[in-house]
């Protein structure tokens, strides 16, 4: 998929048969912009489609990216602090609002971006917060969880 080792990415486009998923190669993403071109790519989007993607970095932290028609990007990013070490995770926490502070890199897990992205779906901001910084639970894991709530599990489950 992608020339960076244990990434994993899928979009999942909902319509009225469900959701449908693809994997995305974000190994050539250098910018925000990026990450939506690959998205629409993957899944050949016409415009309007309500997606969901899921990026895990190894055992590191994960980001959940809400697309709906022309609104821009919703994203929750389990660790705010992704990108000091990562070109992709700063892609990520630039796309969630949130700063890396490169002077406490140390600060542990923090995450950040919009806790309320999924809450029509029933995940409530706390759960995201609780989900995210569940302790001994890996991205993958967490992600899982998220699809299971929103009916697409199967689907995660055959891309992986």
């Amino acid at each position: 998929m992608s020339s960076r080792p244990n990434l994993f990415a899928a979009a999942f486009m909902r319509s009225n048969d469900g959701w449908a998923g693809t994997e995305v190669d974000l190994g050539e993403a250098e910018i925000a912009d990026d990450v939506g071109d690959a998205v629409q790519e993957a899944l050949g989007l016409a415009g309007d489609e309500l997606v969901i993607l899921c990026v895990e970095v190894e055992d590191e932290w994960f980001a959940v990216v809400r697309y709906e028609g022309d609104a821009d990007p919703r994203v929750f990013l389990s660790d705010a602090q992704a990108g000091i070490n990562d070109p992709l995770g700063e892609i990520f926490a630039e796309l969630a609002g949130v700063a890396v502070d490169k002077d406490a890199p140390d600060i542990g897990v923090r995450p950040g971006g919009d806790f309320e992205l999924l809450g029509d779906f029933g995940v409530t901001a706390e759960e995201m917060l609780e989900l995210s910084m569940e302790e001994g639970v890996l991205p993958a894991d967490t992600l899982s969880v998220i699809a299971e709530r929103l009916a697409f599990a199967d689907e995660l489950d055959r891309l992986r």
